[in-house]
């Protein structure tokens, strides 16, 4: 993989680990090796959780699931397509609210 590519899914995770972090005080950078997450090097399992197939109220549980499994991140996939079905006419409600299936926290 390139460079530019590896610096852009590290940007890209950075962030979002920031929007789901933003109650809980840590470092996160990274070297060349791993991502370092208060001074310690770590590899993060990831895996993947597709919002639009299942229920708002399936998300908490699903969510839970993937954590009581070891990973460590969810990756989600934005199906465009259903988010904008045709040109500036644009869907985020139910199955499709992004935001609220990025907010879900079963921890809470």
């Amino acid at each position: 993989m390139e460079t530019s590519s590896v610096s852009k899914w590290v940007f890209l995770f950075l962030l979002l680990l920031q929007m789901g972090v933003q109650k809980i005080q840590c470092t996160v950078t990274y070297d060349n090796k791993a991502i370092v997450i208060n001074g310690q090097r770590r590899i993060l399992i990831s895996g993947s959780i597709h919002y639009s197939r299942s229920t708002p109220e399936m998300w908490e549980d699903l969510i839970m699931k993937a954590k009581e499994g070891g990973l460590d991140v969810i990756e989600t996939y934005v199906f465009w397509n259903v988010h904008e079905p045709s040109p500036g006419n644009y869907n985020f409600e139910g199955r499709y609210d992004l935001v609220r299936f990025l907010k879900t926290n079963p921890c809470e």
